[in-house]
């Protein structure tokens, strides 16, 4: 398929937030993905991993996850500089921002004629979590969360009772969870608190964890492994077209 792109400027109750669209070139309707960037936004890997996806038959949309808080097109570099920004950024947004900024993107999809109404979300490191969050509205039926950051602790701002992991009832749609078992971010305490939770909780989901360092999906870079991103992608690819 040959993708197509182009940019919205969508308002939400925290701003205007910059969404980039990678979709397959015509008028027909495709399922349609959220995918959620790095703490970087849309850097060059996460623009290829959205026209991946949308190679296969979806459209995919990015948004700006720290819209609020940089000026619209930042991309932040893979560099020190780059990681200690989008840290910051992350230890300053809600998750109710985030909620309000996928409701926003949900709406919009609802009147645009490549969207065939079903939604599916997925994303990378925070992005992983923000696809879990996303995963709290009834509309998204499908989720693939690669190395999900913060799901095991408090570290993204909340209010009492708001944490994604105290949210879980409110998950109707099947999950992929995809974990690196060499990740410092997520140590294996961690993940086992996620799958313990999610278990009890009664959600349907797989769970994959394979021999990976942070960001081995990530195609820059020294942790990259092609073979174990290949397998996320394909697991995705099933999730989605089973489900949507």
């Amino acid at each position: 398929m040959i993708i197509q792109k182009h940019v919205v400027d969508l308002p939400t109750p925290t701003g205007m937030m910059r969404t980039y669209v990678h979709r397959p070139e015509g008028d027909k309707a495709y399922p349609t993905i959220l995918l959620y960037s790095e703490i970087f936004q849309q850097t060059g890997p996460i623009e290829r991993s959205a026209r991946l996806m949308a190679g296969h038959g979806y459209a995919v949309i990015v948004p700006e996850i720290f819209h609020e808080l940089n000026p619209i097109g930042t991309v932040l570099a893979y560099d020190q500089a780059g990681s200690d920004k989008g840290n910051g950024d992350k230890a300053s947004k809600s998750v109710e921002g985030y909620d309000s900024d996928n409701q926003a993107m949900i709406t919009w999809l609802a009147n645009q004629p490549w969207c065939n109404g079903q939604i599916g979300a997925m994303g990378f490191c925070i992005g992983g979590h923000l696809a879990f969050r996303a995963a709290l509205q009834p509309q998204v039926k499908a989720t693939a969360c690669f190395y999900a950051t913060d799901l095991h602790s408090n570290a993204i701002p909340n209010q009492p009772g708001q944490h994604s992991m105290d949210k879980l009832a409110d998950i109707s749609g099947e999950l992929m969870m995809f974990w690196g078992k060499q990740d410092p971010h997520i140590p294996a305490t961690g993940r086992a608190l996620v799958y313990q939770k999610m278990s009890e909780a009664g959600l349907n989901f797989s769970w994959h964890e394979v021999n990976g360092q942070h960001a081995f999906m990530r195609d820059e870079g020294l942790r990259y492994d092609a073979q174990l991103a290949m397998r996320g992608y394909q697991l995705a690819l099933d999730l989605f077209g089973r489900c949507l």
